[in-house]
């Protein structure tokens, strides 16, 4: 073996013989299929100082009769196995990254590299069964995992270009190649092999200081991606399920790195958000966005991006315009609809909402942002009931005088009009019975305090509290 290809041999040994204990970020290094910035021509020199005709007894060399290196026989044939999946795949890697660079990425044999990337995971998922690779090691599973999905992504873009060219077919009869559940065939397999790998970490039974458990939010997280990617969300609450099952033998999430609990607890919250469960959605947002570093800008975005339109619905807060300030991409969706309900115009809110549909559909917040049009409406009665102004006051008393509570529907009309609401009957006159049935829906959703007193057409607001939350 030529001796460029040392360096990597360097580090596999430095992991397991660092002083301060072994080392499991620079083990995972060296089955990465980025080279390590110390070491830049890694992958390339990997590919060259290996006898392609003679793999195993290189790597047996460098691995199983290594002196410096204290493995056992089934842990050196276990890295044997690893690296040699490794090396063959990483020549297909460098060859489709080559072609990459000189411009002509559509013919990078990117499914042939998920495929090969597929073998070094199955080898090392192997050394986890049968060589009982130690918990220090899990970080090579996130390498793995990370990599799987990546690939995947690439080699189905691949197939479906080649479909789309009238290259490839997806199956043998002739109506399989158009089937559109095979346009994610390889990011569908990566999923089945990343919840391999959670299964091998959640049914870890050894002690917790030397756990594969300690893997399990990082993979998970991974799992969600891959899920949301598919559209597959539903499969997202059975890993759910299965930490829930789990949680009296694992540790607890705030033992975790916030690198693992910051995604997990977004991808809770998004998935809370989907199922219209905006409390907890908004309990696992916030605590991302507490935990998310400042500097983390795309994660901080992402996080609003859900936080904003829930705490819409659960508080009718709306975020501030230095907040918003702050990440322009944000402003543009959200500015437009945080000062249409501000100022309770109906007209400005449709029109914010029209813009940004597309974005909006696409972050599937559209539904949840279109609830705005409550707050909007009750912003529109609270205004009416301020400005109506207060009884007469009677003879004799001295109390301060009440605010009018007894307030006719037709006011509540001209109010709706005034602000954009369409409740004209279409021949210049007041259509009551949708007034009546937007102040009815303020109540019913606890907007508003009162009835509606049909026979003389008028509401009767509470004289407490007629506005819930709102101070009046």
């Amino acid at each position: 073996m030529a001796s460029s290809a040392d360096a990597l041999f360097d580090d596999f040994a430095a992991a397991h013989e660092d002083p301060s204990g072994p080392n499991g970020y620079l083990l995972a290094i060296t089955i990465s299929p980025e080279a390590p910035k110390h070491d830049a021509g890694r992958l390339y020199n990997f590919r060259n100082g290996i006898n392609q005709y003679s793999v195993r007894t290189d790597l047996q060399y460098k691995l199983q009769f290594n002196p410096v290196l204290q493995l056992s026989k089934k842990e050196a044939t276990a890295w044997v196995d690893i690296f040699a999946f490794y090396h063959k795949f990483v020549g297909s890697l460098i060859q489709a990254e080559e072609l990459q660079n000189i411009g002509r990425a559509q013919d990078g044999d990117w499914p042939r590299v998920y495929e090969e990337w597929k073998e070094v995971v199955n080898a090392l998922f192997r050394g986890y069964q049968t060589a009982g690779f130690g918990a220090w090691t899990i970080p090579c599973l996130y390498v793995a995992g990370r990599y799987l999905r990546i690939f995947a992504i690439k080699a189905d873009e691949k197939i479906a270009s080649q479909r789309d060219s009238g290259l490839a077919f997806g199956g043998i009869e002739e109506e399989d190649a158009f089937d559109p559940s095979s346009k994610n065939e390889k990011l569908e397999d990566a999923a089945r092999q990343i919840n391999r790998i959670f299964g091998l970490c959640v049914g870890d039974r050894n002690p917790l200081e030397d756990s594969r458990k300690w893997a399990l939010y990082y993979v998970a997280t991974l799992l969600f991606k891959t899920h949301f990617k598919l559209n597959h969300i539903s499969l997202s609450k059975n890993i759910l399920r299965s930490l829930s099952a789990s949680s009296t033998d694992m540790p607890q999430l705030s033992a975790f790195p916030k690198s693992h609990q910051v995604p997990f607890m977004y991808y809770c919250g998004v998935i809370h958000f989907l199922e219209e469960d905006y409390a907890a959605a908004e309990e696992h947002l916030t605590a991302a966005y507490n935990m998310c570093h400042v500097e983390s800008r795309k994660n901080v975005q992402l996080i609003l991006t859900y936080l904003i339109p829930t705490k819409l619905l659960t508080s009718h807060s709306l975020p501030s315009s230095a907040l918003l300030a702050q990440y322009p991409s944000l402003a543009r969706l959200f500015q437009p609809i945080a000062d249409a309900i501000r100022t309770a115009n109906l007209t400005a809110f449709d029109s914010a909402l029209a813009s940004g549909e597309a974005e909006f559909v696409k972050r599937r917040i559209y539904l949840t942002l279109e609830r705005g049009r409550d707050v909007i409406l009750r912003n529109i009665f609270r205004k009416l009931f301020l400005a109506a102004g207060h009884e007469a006051p009677k003879e004799g008393d001295v109390a301060p005088p009440a605010r009018r509570t007894r307030i006719s529907v037709d006011e509540f009309a001209v109010a709706l009009q005034i602000s954009g609401a369409e409740v004209s009957n279409g021949d210049d006159g007041i259509d009551y019975d949708q007034v009546e049935c937007l102040i009815a829906n303020a109540i019913y959703k606890n907007l508003m305090k009162g009835y509606i007193a049909r026979e003389r057409r008028i509401v009767v607001l509470s004289k407490g509290g007629a506005f819930p939350g709102t101070g009046v």
